[in-house]
């Protein structure tokens, strides 16, 4: 069953907000604290308590330390996560894949290197504490996949080490890339680097709430108060899987992928075939073309693309670039995808690749892959119906 967090970032998201959220849905601020006092940090203290942002009740978290001037590299602050007794490998490993997000971001907005790059705001002990804090809890609540509503980053300008910036911050608009982003007119900083890259870490999709079962809420405050709405960061935790269950899908995964398109009428064939290849090589999920009529009653192609969420800019610039496109629609859906392995199978013609889907009954399907049935049947003057027939009775016999 698979534990599901759903980030409503209506009011955007930071560190301190999803702590908070994560603290009303149960996880225990004592065992944070620890943890974090674990990573050297021994003076440190958390205070969460309910405070009410527009008449909405949520947790605020206050993150208590000795004055510092510390600007940390990425290496001391991975130092101290793997120096914390307190702390599981599993929040470990995701509280180094959020910090490596901030690093990658502010390597690109600084031109330097991931190594050379220090941290400012986010290697403050406070933006620390939220970061691990926020990967314990995770790991606490057991919420193995996430998904989140588009972001709103606020405007207007905000104060950092490097001077006046507008929002959204440069390493937010960089950790952002890929995100949806929500129009938003309120001039603050809605959401921060942290906050940022909690969500590129958790999240594998982004768009509206999804079909899931409800179990908890938790609201995590702000510390701004703004005028006309809750500054309030709200996490929807349940179960995806109990649909796939009730209809015996017990054996069906399920996540979320955007779906890319554009629709073709002045490329050729040769163009679009090239760009899907180049698509595929690049890490799209599946790309497909589909024969349609546009404008003017001229022939064309519907050019679609599956992809992680994480993927998005990387194939849009390669659908700008290698066909006539001059726009491309983007969309989050949910499927249900098969557990699926790749094996090969031994035949007296040779082995033969073949992927094995678990179907709902817990039975397995075989295909085998194109490529090997094509050679043998050539190889032995057989169809490629024979080859595949052998190689289903022999995983069966086996």
């Amino acid at each position: 069953m698979t534990r599901f967090a759903y980030f409503d970032c209506f009011s955007g998201i930071s560190g301190d907000m999803t702590l908070g959220a994560l603290i009303v849905l149960g996880a225990d601020t004592a065992a944070i604290e620890a943890a974090v006092r674990s990573m050297g940090l021994p003076e440190l203290s958390i205070y969460s308590q309910d405070v009410k942002k527009c008449g909405f009740r949520a947790v605020s978290v206050t993150i208590l330390h000795p004055p510092e001037h510390a600007h940390r590299h990425l290496h001391h602050i991975t130092a101290m996560i793997d120096g914390a007794s307190e702390i599981d490998e599993a929040a470990k490993s995701l509280a180094k894949r959020i910090f490596g997000h901030v690093a990658v971001a502010e390597a690109k907005v600084h031109g330097t290197t991931i190594e050379k790059v220090h941290f400012h705001e986010v290697g403050a002990i406070d933006s620390i504490a939220d970061i691990v804090g926020v990967s314990v809890a995770i790991q606490s609540l057991g919420i193995t996949s996430a998904m989140a509503s588009a972001v709103p980053t606020g405007t207007g300008s905000i104060k950092i080490d490097h001077g006046l910036v507008a929002v959204p911050a440069p390493a937010t608009a960089e950790i952002l890339r890929g995100i949806p982003i929500a129009p938003n007119s309120i001039a603050k900083e809605l959401t921060t680097p942290t906050g940022a890259a909690i969500l590129k870490e958790l999240c594998t999709g982004f768009g509206p709430l999804p079909s899931m079962t409800i179990d908890s809420i938790g609201y995590g405050a702000g510390t701004m108060d703004l005028p006309d709405q809750p500054n309030v960061l709200r996490v929807i935790v349940g179960n995806q899987s109990d649909f796939g269950v009730a209809q015996g899908h017990s054996h069906v995964h399920h996540d979320h992928v955007v779906v890319l398109e554009t629709n073709l009428d002045d490329a050729t064939g040769e163009q679009i075939a090239d760009c899907a290849s180049r698509l595929m090589d690049a890490g799209a999920l599946d790309v497909t073309q589909t024969p349609c009529t546009m404008k003017k009653g001229r022939s064309g192609v519907v050019l679609s693309v599956m992809a992680r969420p994480d993927q998005i800019v990387a194939l849009e610039e390669l659908i700008f670039c290698h066909t006539p496109s001059i726009g491309i629609r983007r969309h989050t859906v949910e499927r249900d995808i098969l557990p699926r392995e790749s094996i090969t199978i031994a035949t007296p013609l040779g082995p033969v690749a073949a992927k094995a889907a678990m179907l709902p009954g817990g039975t397995r399907r075989i295909k085998v892959e194109s490529d090997d049935a094509t050679r043998l049947a050539r190889d032995h003057s057989l169809t490629m119906d024979d080859v595949r027939r052998l190689a289903e009775h022999h995983v069966n016999q086996g």
